[in-house]
């Protein structure tokens, strides 16, 4: 069975004095602000694509490290990933660092970074931002 997910975005005018709205297909939280200006420069009320693929990236990341800490008889506590995307103008997405700490009993912190490291490559949206460097900082608390 494939699932497939939709967002939509409503754009009026050129790149750089255009603006619009991303709106989830499960949200009823309304719509989000997307722009050029908050892409190129940053903004903290604003989002951007990229800050739309962190958000995807690090709640796949995190399914995929439970996933797998379960599948080794150590499931996780808790699991707190924060990707970060990054963008450069002219030149496009450049890469994605993801950082996770992690309540595991009874996993030392070898195995965990070795975990980590295999939920990294095997998580779906990792894989299919196969074109850029993706990094990850695992810490297990």
């Amino acid at each position: 069975m494939s699932v497939t997910s939709e967002a939509t975005t409503a754009w009026k005018g050129g790149l750089a004095d255009g603006a619009g709205t991303v709106a989830f297909d499960s949200s009823h939280l309304g719509t989000f602000d997307v722009n050029w200006k908050a892409r190129s420069e940053g903004s903290d009320s604003t989002t951007t694509p990229e800050e739309l693929i962190a958000a995807a990236h690090s709640a796949c990341f995190s399914m995929a490290l439970s996933h797998a800490l379960g599948e080794n008889g150590t499931p996780p506590q808790s699991i707190d990933t924060t990707a970060s995307v990054t963008f450069v103008p002219g030149k496009g997405i450049t890469g994605s660092h993801l950082n996770v700490n992690a309540v595991v009993p009874g996993l030392s912190a070898d195995d965990f970074a070795r975990i980590a490291e295999e939920a990294k490559t095997g998580c779906p949206v990792s894989q299919a931002l196969a074109g850029i460097d993706i990094t990850l900082e695992a810490t297990l608390a």
